[in-house]
């Protein structure tokens, strides 16, 4: 079992932000695309961040957005659409959609609208 599924949400959460932020995006941006791959909003979010809630019962209780199949790429050297480990794959899908706001994608694109 790797690490990653007991490492709390919220311990990564601020790299996250500031990653997006260094490159000129919001919070409210990183938000919106944790929204759209989870269906947590804001209230929801905020909630989990609190209760300091690991990825694997993040993922739990998250609707994986039905487009998310269509988050393709390479994050940390590892193709998304060929990992094995359905959490793992989650958690790869979160990290290539931070990287792809980071890198400034237009959100429509981002969001696989």
């Amino acid at each position: 079992m790797s690490r990653i599924f007991t490492t709390s949400v919220a311990s990564v959460y601020p790299h996250y932000v500031n990653k997006v932020e260094r490159k000129g995006r919001t919070k409210a941006e990183l938000d919106q695309v944790i929204e759209w791959l989870t269906g947590f909003d804001d209230t929801a979010l905020k909630g989990h961040l609190e209760a300091e809630t690991s990825f694997e019962d993040f993922f739990a209780d998250a609707r994986l957005n039905p487009h998310a199949s269509l988050i393709k790429g390479v994050v940390c050297g590892v193709r998304v659409e060929e990992v094995e480990d359905p959490l793992m794959q989650k958690i790869r899908y979160l990290d290539k959609l931070v990287d792809e706001l980071a890198k400034g994608k237009a959100m429509e694109k981002v969001l696989r609208a």
